[in-house]
């Protein structure tokens, strides 16, 4: 979409979720299905299945994909897209934007082997290179904006509550 449509599409749906909050308010919704034979999960997407499995330095054969990737995957996804809308917003051309984030876990809390050490990322780097004949201060604040808007990256900054639950299913 070009950036004046976008400018367009947004407006009214602004001015909606001023008028209306309740209308704002969005539920997504994944779905997946682990294999009953194999170290696997089924993700459906909106474009198909996608096999997810243990990384190799964990034990996985390397063939399916990793969560850890698809959690950074989705982050760059989300501050790409983010970036862009903010930069229309503010004006800010953008001849190219590459983004790039990497990780840090440390593998002992995942598999159990170290008491204490902790399951999960440790660290996480976004990165945004950028080309933009704009002074700095401009880019300053596309990255602020980028960042307060991103949805992913203040998901992961907030940890938001999260309902775990477990249904017995009788066949």
């Amino acid at each position: 979409m070009d950036i004046a449509t976008f400018r367009a599409t947004q407006e009214p749906i602004k001015d909606l979720y001023r008028k209306d909050a309740r209308a704002a308010l969005l539920t997504l919704k994944a779905k997946g299905s682990a294999d009953d034979t194999r170290v696997t999960c089924k993700v459906e997407t909106g474009r198909g299945l996608a096999l997810a499995g243990i990384h190799p330095k964990a034990g996985g054969s390397g063939q399916e994909l990793c969560s850890g990737d698809m959690l950074l995957e989705a982050l760059i996804a989300c501050a790409g897209v983010s970036m862009r809308a903010a930069a229309a917003v503010l004006e800010i051309p953008i001849k190219s934007a590459e983004i790039s984030a990497e990780g840090d876990v440390d593998l002992r809390g995942t598999l159990g082997v170290t008491e204490g050490v902790p399951v999960g990322f440790k660290e996480i780097r976004l990165r945004f290179d950028i080309e933009s004949d704009v002074e700095q201060s401009r880019l300053t604040q596309l990255l602020e904006l980028t960042d307060r808007y991103c949805v992913i990256f203040q998901t992961i900054q907030r940890s938001p509550k999260i309902f775990v639950k477990l249904n017995r299913v009788v066949s």
